[in-house]
């Protein structure tokens, strides 16, 4: 057995080539019961066809950790092209949903990725973060990224449609293209369930137009949000757009808060545009 590559941040990834000369790819992380239900939806996934990893085994137990195995799908390019990038990820997410198992057929998912975790269940503004002990809440200064978080939490709390399953971390880093095709999506441990709207937004908020090391803009998110309702069929409501446009604000301030807390560059989001989604989600400062 070969080591190709080793990487990861909250799990170990571990590509192998075995003795019979096939490629795969382990992965090892902290024990969580909603790692199998992970895997169950993705095993789903690409059983109708979506491109992703086909996973090999279930979720087993390693020490205190728990272990995966999926085959390996190298190559493929980080972004599609600029003028097609809106349209190709955002057809890319509509084709998850559609495929993606309901929540129903699945074992539990909670708790959800923290940066996707706008209604956990603890006191805080803020869930805590995989991997460190640090509390968010306890963190003083840049005020204005608590402010956008609380305004957008609170716009999701109104409204919302049943949950769907879906990926919460649509960053190009965890997509692979082959020209404007999608070739494959990795990370699924980063299945979670919430509205669609919800979900939506976080991709929209997170994918990458002609940088991979650069967010989306606000006309990238405008532009996948229409793409997005040209691909389902049916153009998101007023009240899905302002609710997108809520939780692409949450998850980017939950990642600006955790710079801040670690004292990094605040990269995620600044002021000034915390302020022009905020407006889109219709919870502008007064």
């Amino acid at each position: 057995m070969e080591e190709l590559f080793r990487s990861g941040h909250l799990s170990a990834v571990i590509g192998l080539r075995l003795a019979n000369g096939r490629d795969v790819v382990v992965k090892v992380r902290p024990a969580a019961p909603r790692v199998a239900a992970c895997v169950e939806v993705q095993r789903r996934l690409f059983q109708a066809g979506y491109p992703c990893p086909e996973p090999l085994t279930g979720a087993a137990p390693l020490g205190g950790d728990i272990a995966t195995a999926e085959a390996y799908v190298p190559g493929g390019a980080m972004l599609p092209s600029a003028d097609r990038a809106a349209a190709a990820f955002a057809e890319a997410f509509a084709r998850l949903l559609r495929l993606a198992p309901s929540p129903a057929e699945t074992s539990v998912l909670e708790p959800a990725p923290s940066w996707a975790a706008w209604n956990h269940a603890g006191d805080g503004l803020w869930p805590h973060p995989e991997g460190t002990d640090v509390n968010l809440d306890e963190v003083a200064g840049a005020e204005w990224i608590d402010d956008a978080g609380r305004r957008a939490r609170d716009r999701l709390r109104i409204g919302g449609s049943a949950a769907v399953l879906g990926h919460c971390d649509w960053l190009a880093g965890n997509l692979r293209w082959r020209g404007d095709s999608l070739l494959v999506v990795h990370d699924w441990d980063s299945v979670t369930a919430d509205s669609e709207d919800v979900l939506v937004g976080f991709a929209a908020a997170l994918y990458s137009s002609v940088d991979a090391d650069e967010l989306a803009t606000v006309e990238d998110t405008r532009r996948f949000l229409a793409a997005y309702g040209r691909a389902r069929g049916r153009d998101l409501s007023a009240d899905e757009l302002q609710r997108a446009w809520a939780a692409g604000v949450w998850t980017r301030a939950y990642d600006a808060k955790f710079q801040h807390a670690a004292g990094l560059p605040i990269t995620s989001l600044s002021e000034n545009e915390a302020d022009e989604r905020l407006r889109r989600a219709g919870t502008a400062r007064p």
